[in-house]
């Protein structure tokens, strides 16, 4: 029975996906689902509450495909972090304008602490793809503030090209955009020790969130440091790069 309700579960957001796409928000009625699926609205709303709660299910199953089509590609990219910021980026641009009724459900009707699991993955994702940038000592800015400079940026841009007519959009926008956005956060390789302060301050404290995190001393030379230092520690490296 469990298998059944599952089922039927797939088919209604399988369903509610395809009007979706077809008409956008307005067309994802309960009534419309329920008869499109073939079950009564009180199972519809037995399955997700109301209307909010299977738009909030649809947003959810737009974000695992993005992530899923992002992690193949990305996968097929040299390690090179600043050039997988540049095709995360086109990947996300893509994604929104191929499909724009769930772009706009995922992006451009969030509210503060209702983001679905999935969301917080995706932002998870550019955060790991710009900590290893920090790390290569090709990040100019703190990972955090280049992560919402990225993330403003691509979403609107996005937003931006879905409201235009096709014939009117101009993806080199995008294009431009991106160049210029990822340049302002992004650095050149350091050509010699202490050519580039900052994004070595950063690629330091990048080495040491990724010590913490694996549970190894704070530094790596054997000598561990207490919570209060490695704090001071990188209070300062964050000064050095402002």
């Amino acid at each position: 029975m469990d298998e059944e309700r599952r089922a039927v579960r797939r088919q209604v957001l399988h369903v509610a996906a395809k009007l979706l796409e077809e008409g956008g928000s307005e067309a994802v009625s309960t009534r419309a689902v329920a008869a499109a699926a073939g079950i009564t609205a009180p199972t519809l709303y037995r399955m997700f509450g109301d209307k909010d709660g299977l738009l909030a299910e649809l947003a959810a199953c737009g974000f695992e495909t993005y992530l899923a089509e992002k992690r193949e590609a990305l996968a097929l990219t040299p390690d090179d972090p600043v050039a997988d910021l540049y095709r995360g980026w086109d990947l996300h641009v893509d994604f929104g304008v191929q499909h724009p009724a769930f772009y706009i459900l995922m992006y451009g009707t969030a509210r503060p602490g209702r983001r679905p699991p999935a969301a917080d993955e995706a932002h998870a994702l550019l955060v790991r793809l710009l900590h290893r940038a920090a790390e290569a000592g090709r990040l100019r800015v703190p990972v955090e503030q280049a992560t919402r400079v990225i993330h403003a940026a691509t979403t609107g841009v996005t937003l931006a090209l879905i409201g235009e007519e096709s014939p009117e959009r101009d993806m080199a926008v995008s294009a431009r955009l991106r160049d210029t956005v990822i340049a302002s956060v992004t650095t050149d390789p350091p050509a010699s020790p202490g050519s580039d302060l900052a994004s070595r301050a950063l690629a330091l404290d990048a080495a040491l969130q990724s010590a913490l995190t694996a549970g190894r001393p704070a530094a790596g030379t054997g000598v561990p440091l207490g919570d209060a230092e490695t704090a001071l520690l990188r209070e300062w490296l964050r000064r050095l790069a402002g």
